[in-house]
């Protein structure tokens, strides 16, 4: 039985790179995003295996009436997610956190519990939720703290999802990535700030490595889990950040 895998913001970057990844290693993938172009780049890379679905993560019925036309889910990667303008705490304005929380956190949510209920009556039951955390959900950076208190309450979220998930042979994984190389990070090449005021380059690293932790995690029996995992550039200032 070919098994299906979800992934949302799977359009480019991060999520590309773990839908083609997937299809390669023999699932059926699914891609959400909210641009139909950047779905179609990644279904065109996917040989054949890769359908996709504009989708907000954020729109709760949107999300369900998805995972309710799929009779089988057995990966559920939930990768969707953004970030705001830099700004210090005084600064924040309240739209850009509750769109944060919003697509980080409550669109997590939604995708995880429209996929557990599939999860659940599929035959036979259970599957795996991989949840996109960040070294964010540790250690904040300066000037973020909406996405930093997004991905702390993903840890959060996966923790739940694991302990609820344990009777119908669900499990939750967080991966908390740092620093991978995607246009989301390419900034880091170029310096950005540090906790001490500075400005300073960051390593990064090949997303396609984060990929394939996603692949053997998959692949796993469901008889095992892992609950957390921390894949980052080594050298980035994350233990003692400042």
């Amino acid at each position: 039985m070919t098994q299906v895998a979800v992934v949302t913001g799977g359009g480019s970057g991060l999520g590309r790179e773990m839908a083609l990844a997937l299809a390669a290693a023999g699932f059926e993938v699914w891609v959400t995003g909210r641009t139909e172009e950047k779905l179609q780049e990644t279904v065109s890379l996917g040989s054949g295996r890769i359908g996709a679905a504009v989708l907000d993560v954020a729109d709760g019925a949107a999300v369900r009436e998805f995972f309710g036309g799929l009779e089988r889910v057995d990966v559920l990667v939930n990768n969707a997610g953004t970030g705001s303008p830099a700004a210090g705490v005084a600064d924040v304005r309240e739209e850009d956190w509750r769109r944060v929380v919003d697509t980080n956190l409550t669109g997590s949510f939604l995708c995880a519990q429209a996929a557990f209920a599939v999860m659940l009556r599929q035959d036979p039951k259970g599957g795996r939720i991989i949840n996109n955390g960040s070294i964010s959900a540790h250690v904040p950076r300066p000037q973020g703290i909406a996405y930093t208190a997004s991905k702390h309450a993903i840890s959060g979220l996966t923790k739940g999802l694991e302990l609820e998930g344990r009777a119908h042979g669900i499990t939750a994984c967080q991966i908390d990535i740092g620093n991978a190389s995607t246009a989301m990070t390419a900034r880091m090449e170029q310096g950005v700030l540090q906790p001490d005021g500075s400005i300073a380059v960051e390593p990064t690293f090949d997303p396609k490595i984060v990929a394939d932790f996603v692949v053997q995690i998959a692949k796993l029996p469901i008889t095992v889990a892992v609950p957390t995992l921390t894949v980052m550039a080594a050298g980035m200032p994350y233990v003692g950040r400042g």
